[in-house]
């Protein structure tokens, strides 16, 4: 199995750091993508108005999300004390995957200095580097001396990733935008930023962003639901429905249990079924959202059978939004405005597909709701 790194502060991701990372998944081939968030860089100081190590990695899941199953966020150095060594990083996921084939992702300006790292030559025991070529001042030369001098060296495994499409913009600058658009700034970082990390910088209230949820912008509104839809509890079901998502598996069985949610046995096991059910449980029991509204947050992961309107329209606005990109999605998208049910059997099919593909069991309600949609179309 080939493992692509992808490491940095990530404070916050930005639509620069999705670009690299599909590159990466692209054309080097990896099975699998680990972008994780450091605790402490060694070469500079968090922001003064950096967001928390916890907020950092649920941005990343987020950006792990709309990337595919085949990426996902890592704490690894956020459970690590002190300085987030790169070195260490690579031996600890060599020891874990010893048989698999590591390649770091890095930019050009540390692909150019990686020789004065910290224990470089460890780094490079464990794990091949991949340079982004991020703009036309790259030079093929420069790259091709740097690789030479790290290959005699040090033996190193290198190559270079082509940025096929650029977004130049740093971090530091961005929370800068995002804090100035609260005050009569002008430029709009949301188009810096994928558009569900944007609305949860919004929830969150990061980097001097002081949005008020309950009177938002169209375009805020669209960044915090991130799945456009007419109705105004569709909207407001969309807002809410993965407002508990990257909860550990601990608060999520505890609030089912206070809020006395009946799970299967399934259910007890995944985070991915159970923020569905607790999403539903704040939306009734925190926010006072109306019955329709909750029991579509309820059933938008898995479906059930005997869906409403707003059950189908959460379902298919979370399946199918704007970032997706598997085969078969375009169709969806166009289906959708001609007939909701034959959309709604499509995106069961795909799912249940793709799970099965994965090795992974098929909830008993997914299976339920395309029955009930196949017999009504009889």
């Amino acid at each position: 199995m080939k493992i692509g790194i992808y490491g940095g502060t990530f404070d916050p991701p930005h639509l620069g750091h999705m670009e690299a990372a599909k590159a990466a998944l692209d054309q080097l081939g990896l099975d699998r993508l680990l972008i994780i968030p450091d605790r402490e860089p060694p070469h500079k100081d968090l922001a003064a108005e950096a967001a928390t190590p916890q907020q950092r990695l649920d941005m990343a899941a987020l950006m792990a999300d709309g990337l595919g199953p085949r990426a996902e966020a890592s704490d690894l150095e956020l459970r690590r004390e002190g300085k987030s060594y790169t070195a260490d990083t690579v031996e600890e996921l060599h020891e874990q995957f010893p048989e698999d084939e590591l390649w770091l992702l890095m930019g050009t300006d540390m692909f150019l200095t990686v020789q004065n790292w910290y224990q470089p030559e460890r780094i490079f025991q464990y794990a091949g580097v991949a340079a982004f070529s991020r703009s036309l001042e790259d030079s093929q030369e420069m790259f091709d001396q740097q690789s030479e001098y790290l290959r005699e060296t040090f033996a190193a495994r290198t190559t270079v990733i082509d940025l096929p499409q650029v977004t130049e913009i740093a971090s530091r600058d961005l929370r800068r935008m995002l804090a100035s658009e609260w005050t009569g700034g002008n430029v709009d970082p949301g188009q810096f930023l994928w558009t569900p990390v944007y609305g949860y910088i919004l929830r969150e209230h990061l980097f001097g962003t002081k949005a008020d949820l309950s009177k938002l912008s169209d375009k805020h509104l669209r960044a915090v639901s991130y799945s456009m839809v007419d109705e105004e509890m569709a909207r407001r079901a969309a807002i809410l429905h993965d407002c508990t998502k990257y909860w550990e598996l601990e608060p999520q069985l505890a609030t089912c249990e206070k809020y006395g949610v009946a799970l299967d046995e399934l259910e007890q096991t995944s985070v991915k079924l159970l923020h569905s059910k607790t999403g539903a449980a704040l939306a009734e029991h925190v926010f006072c959202e109306p019955k329709e509204e909750c029991e579509a947050i309820f059933s938008h992961t898995t479906g059930k059978a005997g869906m409403t309107k707003l059950d189908k329209i959460l379902y298919l606005a979370d399946y199918m939004e704007p970032t997706r990109d598997f085969d078969g999605v375009e169709e969806l998208r166009r289906l959708v405005w001609e007939d909701l049910d034959q959309a709604m059997i499509l995106g069961l099919e795909m799912s249940i597909e793709e799970l099965k593909e994965r090795g992974v069991p098929v909830h008993r309600n997914t299976l339920a709701a395309l029955e009930d949609l196949q017999r009504r179309q009889q």
